[in-house]
């Protein structure tokens, strides 16, 4: 680890007006953003993605040891073996894994076992959280708040890519150990979240859903 070398910050305070304005127009576009199952196959140019990721790659981390790696799938078998596999984990939770209660919230999302969307979508983004970290000899290092640092990064993830015009699903398949095994990950890198990523197909249409008013979720003291 290296010195605590301190530099000069490069942000600069906006004047009200203007910090006002960007923070109605961001928050008008993150009001549009919805988790899609129905992509198009239409192609994304790869920049968009790669700007998120390194998006993602500014999220804060427990002592800045960024304990995250993103594997970003365009391959059409490789995704095709993370979608049967995927599923094989799927129709098991659905049919003898979830409580009643579970699948009971689910229900208005109109999930089920297949999904169409890990082959459809141009991009998978495979995200997995470094429980630990590993030295050039092979040595392990701690990493701190590691979960919640990826978490984090995936926010940051998901706003760049909707900020590009991009949809997104949040997939967490139960469980999903298959990813590390497709995707050739290290021992030390769990998976967190895999996110299919692109255009919505013309046909998409998403839940009826409301979110939580201001006033439900901001509290003041």
């Amino acid at each position: 680890m290296g010195e605590y070398r301190p530099v000069p910050l490069s942000a600069r305070t906006l004047p009200a007006d203007e910090a006002l304005a960007r923070s109605r127009a961001f928050l008008e576009l993150m009001r549009q953003r919805r988790s899609v199952r129905t992509f198009s196959r239409e192609p994304v140019p790869w920049e968009l993605v790669q700007n998120a990721v390194e998006t993602a790659g500014t999220a804060p981390s427990g002592a800045h040891l960024q304990p995250w790696t993103f594997v970003v799938v365009s391959d059409p078998e490789v995704k095709r073996r993370i979608r049967n596999a995927a599923e094989e984990a799927e129709r098991e939770f659905y049919e003898r894994v979830a409580p009643p209660d579970w699948l009971d919230a689910l229900r208005p999302l109109g999930t089920d076992f297949v999904k169409d969307h890990l082959t459809d979508a141009p991009y998978l983004i495979a995200v997995f959280e470094q429980a630990y970290g590993l030295g050039a000899d092979g040595a392990k290092r701690k990493h701190y708040y590691a979960k919640e640092s990826v978490g984090i990064a995936v926010g940051f993830l998901l706003a760049g890519l909707h900020a590009a015009g991009l949809v997104a699903l949040t997939h967490t398949p139960s469980p999903m150990g298959f990813l590390r095994r497709i995707l050739e990950r290290p021992a030390n890198e769990r998976p967190f979240v895999l996110i299919p990523v692109g255009y919505p197909a013309p046909e998409c249409v998403v839940p009826d859903l409301e979110r939580k008013p201001l006033g439900e979720i901001l509290v003041t003291r």
